[in-house]
């Protein structure tokens, strides 16, 4: 029988202070203000910095930001298993979460926390940035419409800058697009240009992917595959793209910059063509054009998204000859896998609203609406857990992927208010969580348990370490302006 443990008050009288003991902060103290000063805005931001700094300390080590996967708060003990580049961009996600929550604190007059930390977290996330690069490798891939050399961020990290491996399977779509969303999201917040370049650089990439080979009518098969070494195209390596290309659409709408846009012939389904064609154009097309593909072949009939599609095509990418060139032939094969997991949802729900917002189309507002209310229906069970308190599935990845459906409820919240009772529930999981159980700046993986008796067991997750700190923030600028 597994038996867990509360770290109460008296936590506090151990020299191994925890997060719970920052009530009795200072003002001179840049994350631990006097907790009588405390909005609920400023207290969800301040525990997001304490959670996020307690990570950075425990699972990054060297100069160059290794990333151990797991640590155990109880034990000090830091796998010697790095994580992915997916669970890297966490921290990233994190870190911009905070930068964007201490400017909404500014915004509303509240500029201390701003003041303080800004800067701080400025250098951070630059500093992951740079030191994502151990992920950065190069190969030649054979895509629909051309063969291109490419460097993007393999899934494990390399010995040294730029020499991960990256070819095949050790590269997949949706991790660009995840790093796409945070650089995009960094350029906003600090103006740095890199981020901004980086993102479209890895944007044209992800795009390369789409399968835009024609079927009998002359429309586009459509669809990105998991990666460019898979022929399963995924609800994650579909979604994710569409906010980060309305970005990209409202950050050139007012501009004349353009770049080259590939396509197969319609007429003929075969001949390769390139047009120059307006930034802001190419972007808004393609983020519909993902968000119409998903919608029609991944959507459930109980409303929420299914995993993937395609799993009866070859197990590896297939080539034809044109013209005596060689490309990716394109994928045809219909069957659909689930199961319905909640960052699908989270990532449409953000696209819907994105959408929305800049089209004015009450179809994207009656999707999210829909949505909304299907997914909190299909995933959020009362009382399982404990009385009174929405449980959410956490087996393997979903404390992350639960982050991404909050923050999706988050971006739809303004056209669509109801789905506020849906972020609260996230809001009450995490009080909950750090009221009674947080330990060393960690949470445990389930919040409305808290940590086993066996302290062999308590590692935790570094993505969930930082899931967590980013929904804090998310929540933090979400009391501010909403």
């Amino acid at each position: 029988m597994r038996f867990f443990r509360t770290i109460i008050v008296i936590a506090c009288l151990i020299p191994l202070i925890t997060i719970a003991c920052s009530k009795t902060g200072s003002d001179d103290d840049p994350v631990n203000p006097p907790v009588g000063e405390l909005s609920l805005s400023e207290q969800n931001l301040v525990r997001a910095m304490e959670l996020t700094d307690a990570a950075v300390a425990s699972h990054f080590t060297g100069d160059g930001m290794a990333m151990a996967r797991y640590y155990n708060p109880y034990t000090g003990v830091r796998s010697e298993e790095k994580g992915s580049i997916w669970m890297y961009t966490s921290a990233i996600e994190a870190v911009n979460a905070i930068l964007h929550g201490l400017k909404a604190e500014k915004a509303s007059g509240e500029s201390k926390l701003y003041d303080q930390n800004f800067n701080r977290y400025t250098e951070l996330l630059y500093k992951l940035y740079d030191n994502a690069a151990y992920y950065l490798g190069t190969f030649e891939l054979v895509s629909y419409t051309q063969t291109k050399e490419w460097s993007v961020y393999g899934v494990n990290r390399g010995s040294s800058k730029g020499s991960a491996k990256v070819e095949g399977i050790e590269n997949v779509y949706d991790d660009q697009m995840w790093l796409v969303r945070e650089l995009i999201e960094a350029y906003k917040l600090t103006g740095n240009n890199e981020y901004l370049q980086t993102a479209e650089y890895l944007t044209e990439y992800v795009l390369d992917g789409w399968d835009c080979t024609r079927d009998a009518n002359g429309d586009e098969i459509g669809g990105i595959t998991w990666g460019p070494g898979y022929v399963t195209k995924h609800s994650c390596s579909n979604g994710p793209m569409v906010s980060p290309l309305v970005w990209l659409y409202e950050l050139y709408k007012d501009k004349s910059d353009e770049l080259t846009y590939r396509y197969i012939d319609a007429t003929d389904k075969q001949t390769r063509k390139t047009v120059q064609m307006k930034k802001s154009d190419y972007y808004l097309d393609f983020a519909k054009k993902i968000y119409d593909w998903q919608k029609k072949y991944l959507l459930r009939s109980d409303g929420v998204y299914d995993d993937m599609m395609g799993g009866c095509a070859p197990g590896n990418p297939q080539t034809e000859v044109i013209d005596g060139v060689t490309y990716r032939k394109g994928i045809t094969c219909r069957d659909r896998v689930g199961p319905a997991i909640t960052y699908n949802t989270g990532t449409m729900l953000s696209g819907a609203a994105d959408l929305f917002q800049v089209t004015g189309d009450d179809l994207y507002l009656d999707d999210a609406t829909k949505l909304s209310n299907a997914s909190f229906s299909y995933f959020a069970v009362l009382g399982s857990t404990k009385p009174g308190y929405y449980s959410y599935d956490i087996s393997g990845f979903r404390n992350w992927f639960n982050g991404v459906m909050m923050r999706g409820y988050v971006d739809v919240y303004p056209a669509y208010e109801n789905v506020g009772e849906y972020i609260e529930s996230f809001q009450k999981n995490l009080d909950y969580g750090y009221d009674n159980f947080v330990y060393n700046g960690f949470l445990p993986t389930n919040l409305l348990v808290g940590w086993s008796y066996d302290n062999s067991k308590n590692k935790t997750e570094a993505m969930f370490n930082f899931a967590f700190a980013a929904e804090y923030a998310v929540l933090a600028r979400y009391e501010l302006e909403k």
